[in-house]
């Protein structure tokens, strides 16, 4: 068999969009080009490795299982040049982090202060939700994850470097901001912004409520932390929020924390990598940056 790593290239990006239009976009290649060099990569496989159906491209069967391949070289490739960069005693290697959009607040901060002190590294961000970073785990491919709850069978290390206190926000004027201890009954009838399905801050405050015996009878979701932060301010409901999220609206008097009986929720933000994981010197550095001076550089 006789595929090229360009070839591979080429796939995974198709594979990755299901696009031949994006995937040649994002390699800065023609259209044609990379039909060509997927139609040359099926022939020498002997099997399809795409299917179209009606407008949508799918991966057949041989293509799920090329794809596995083809991330596992590329991830090789990559840890292949840090290798050398390590040898050479260079720090231009790379860094590819995926955070939480709930720890963007904070983790930017963190980053910055690494690239000060790294500043040849090439970092790459990917600032999204909980089942992106569980898929980032699951496939390899980022180095780094920070996020809230590690995740249930995946074999991966998860170092706790972070409190991280969930907290009933109101908007300004709101009745409640004056009482104190408010229980949890008062609570249930008001109506809650929340993230979608799935979200870290939601899934532990729909097991927070359904421990203590209380269900939120009235929700509406919101696709960011902003839009929650937003929509509380605007009086449309309340909002179950990571303090680090609301740092600014607090600061401005535009939103308020409630003084809930058993609240803040207090959990912890995690670093997460596969276990076994080979880490290079820079990794190693954010690593020991992170766990151990979160803490004085974000001034807790």
């Amino acid at each position: 068999m006789n595929i090229t790593i360009r070839q591979f290239q080429i796939f995974e990006a198709v594979a990755q969009h299901l696009s031949y239009t994006r995937a040649a976009e994002l390699l800065y290649l023609s259209q044609p080009a990379v039909s060509m060099q997927i139609k040359q990569l099926e022939n020498e496989v002997e099997v399809p490795l795409f299917e179209r159906i009606g407008k949508k491209l799918f991966l057949t069967e041989a293509g799920e299982e090329l794809l596995i391949y083809a991330r596992n070289i590329s991830q090789q490739l990559v840890e292949l040049d840090d290798v050398f960069n390590e040898i050479r005693g260079s720090e231009r290697g790379r860094l590819t982090i995926a955070v939480a959009t709930t720890a963007n607040y904070f983790s930017l901060k963190l980053l910055g202060e690494f690239y000060r002190r790294f500043s040849s590294t090439k970092i790459s961000l990917d600032v999204t939700n909980r089942e992106s970073l569980l898929n980032h785990l699951n496939d390899n491919t980022v180095d780094m994850v920070i996020m809230g709850q590690p995740p249930e069978g995946l074999d991966v290390e998860a170092t706790p470097f972070l409190e991280n206190a969930l907290v009933v926000i109101a908007p300004k004027g709101h009745e409640l901001i004056t009482q104190k201890q408010i229980p949890l009954s008062v609570l249930q009838q008001e109506t809650f912004i929340m993230r979608e399905h799935g979200s870290g801050t939601r899934i532990a405050m729909e097991h927070f409520f359904e421990q203590n015996g209380y269900s939120i009878s009235s929700v509406m979701e919101m696709s960011s932390n902003e839009a929650i932060s937003q929509a509380v301010e605007a009086g449309l409901g309340l909002g179950i929020a990571s303090l680090h999220t609301v740092e600014a609206e607090l600061s401005s008097a535009r939103l308020h924390v409630l003084d809930v009986e058993s609240f803040p929720i207090v959990r912890h933000w995690y670093l997460v990598h596969r276990r076994g994981k080979r880490l290079t010197a820079l990794m190693e550095a954010f690593k020991r940056l992170v766990i151990d001076e979160t803490g004085t550089i974000l001034k807790i």
